[in-house]
C-alpha cells in the first residue's frame, strides 16, 4: 500500500450505482484495512437529475438524435467524467479501483496516469458491452474480467488481465421465514428469459418475476421505454437484500444467462442464501458440484421437472440448499474476490 508511514491508505472506488453492489465491494476492501471512498459516476440523486438523464441522454440515444450538436452519449460522458475528476481531486487517493468505467472519458484516465496512482479497471461485464479498446486496456493497468475465456483472450493480446468471478455478500443475508410455492426470477428482462419463464408458467408451474422490465406498473413501463409486458405475475424492483431473500424463499430460483461470457452474480448469490438454484450454464461446475450444490437445466421442460421434484422431495432440495450455502461461504464471497484484486497490485 502506498500510503505514508503510519497513515491508513485511502482507496477510491469509482463505480456505477448498479443495485448497490459497490457497497459490498467497498466493505470487503475496508476489511483489508483501507479507508474507502466510493463515487458512483452514473448516480442521479434527485428526481430532477433522473428526469434530466431521461430527456437529455436516454431519449436522444433511443431515437438516434444528437442534442444541440453533441454526439450521442457525449453529454453523459462529459457529465460523469467531470464529477469523477472533482472527486479525484478532493479525495487524493492512494489507490483507485474503477468498475466498468464505461462513461468515463480520456480526461479521467489521463489524470490517473499523470498522478501515478496505482489503478485497476474491473470490467464487471462482457468486453463486447464496453467501449474500451485493446490498445486502451494494454495501457490502463491491471484489468479484471468475470469471464475466464475473455481473461485468456485479453492476456493473449498483451493486456495485464486477471480472472475475478462474481461473488456473494454475507452481510446482506437475512433469515427466510418461509418458502414460496413458486419459481422465482429476479433480474433484467430479456427476450430469452421471457420465453423461458412463459414456457415454464404454461407448463403449470407457478412463476413470479421481479424487476422493472417485468413489472406492470406504469412508472416502470416508462422507465424502460417498453409498454408491453409478459403475461406473468411480476413485481417491481427490490433492494439487493430483498432480492437475496426472495431467491432464497423461492421453490426454485432461476438463473438464466443468454449471451454472456461469464457467470452472473446470481450464480453465487442464490446458493449463498441457501436458495435452490437452477442455472443454464454447465460451466458452473467450476465453482459448484452440479446435483449436490446447484442444479443445471438445458430446456424449459427440464426446469419445470426440477421445480416439480423440489416440490415433492423437500429433503433433496434442502440438502442442495445447505451444501451450496456452505460452499459459497467457504470460497465465493466478496472477501474472497477482493483478496484476488489486492494481489493484482503486487
Amino acid at each position: 500500500m502506498n500510503a505514508a508511514p503510519g497513515r491508513t491508505p485511502t482507496l477510491l472506488l469509482v463505480s456505477p450505482a448498479f443495485h448497490g453492489y459497490h457497497r459490498s465491494i467497498a466493505a470487503a476492501f475496508e476489511d483489508l484495512g483501507y479507508v474507502v471512498r466510493t463515487h458512483c459516476y452514473d448516480s442521479y440523486a434527485s428526481w430532477g437529475e433522473k428526469v434530466r438523464n431521461k430527456v437529455a441522454h436516454e431519449l436522444p440515444a433511443r431515437v438516434g438524435l444528437s442534442r444541440w450538436g453533441v454526439p450521442d452519449g457525449a453529454a453523459a460522458r462529459a457529465w460523469a467524467s467531470e464529477r469523477t475528476l472533482r472527486v479525484l481531486n478532493e479525495v487524493r487517493p492512494d489507490r483507485v479501483v474503477v468498475i466498468k468505467g464505461d462513461l468515463l472519458d480520456d480526461r479521467v484516465w489521463e489524470a490517473l496516469r499523470g498522478r501515478g496512482i496505482p489503478s485497476i479497471l474491473w470490467l464487471y461485464d462482457d468486453l463486447s458491452r464496453q467501449p474500451h479498446s485493446l490498445d486502451f486496456l494494454r495501457e490502463v493497468g491491471p484489468v479484471l474480467s468475470y469471464s475466464a475465456d475473455e481473461t485468456a483472450m485479453l492476456a493473449g493480446h498483451g493486456v495485464d488481465a486477471h480472472f475475478v468471478p462474481n461473488g456473494f455478500d454475507p452481510r446482506l443475508a437475512r433469515p427466510c421465514p418461509a418458502r414460496r410455492p413458486e419459481v422465482v426470477f429476479v433480474g433484467s428482462w430479456y427476450p430469452n428469459r421471457e420465453r423461458l419463464l412463459l414456457a415454464v408458467h404454461r407448463a403449470g408451474v407457478p412463476v413470479r418475476a421481479w424487476g422493472r422490465g417485468w413489472s406492470h406498473h406504469p412508472v416502470d413501463r416508462l422507465r424502460t421505454w417498453r409498454w408491453a409486458r409478459p403475461d406473468l405475475p411480476a413485481e417491481r424492483d427490490v433492494p439487493l437484500a430483498d432480492a437475496y431473500r426472495i431467491q432464497a424463499e423461492g421453490l426454485l430460483a432461476v438463473n438464466a444467462h443468454g449471451d454472456q461470457a461469464g457467470l452472473s452474480i446470481r450464480t453465487f448469490e442464490v446458493p449463498g442464501m441457501a436458495g435452490l438454484q437452477a442455472v443454464d450454464r454447465e460451466d458452473v461446475s467450476r465453482f459448484y458440484d452440479v446435483g449436490t450444490e446447484t442444479l443445471v437445466y438445458r430446456t424449459p421442460e427440464e426446469l419445470a421437472e426440477l421445480a416439480a421434484r423440489a416440490r415433492r422431495d423437500t429433503a433433496w432440495a434442502e440438502g442442495i440448499r445447505e451444501r451450496g450455502r456452505r460452499r459459497t461461504l467457504a470460497e465465493h464471497t466478496f472477501a474472497h474476490r477482493v483478496a484476488l484484486v489486492e494481489r493484482c497490485w503486487s
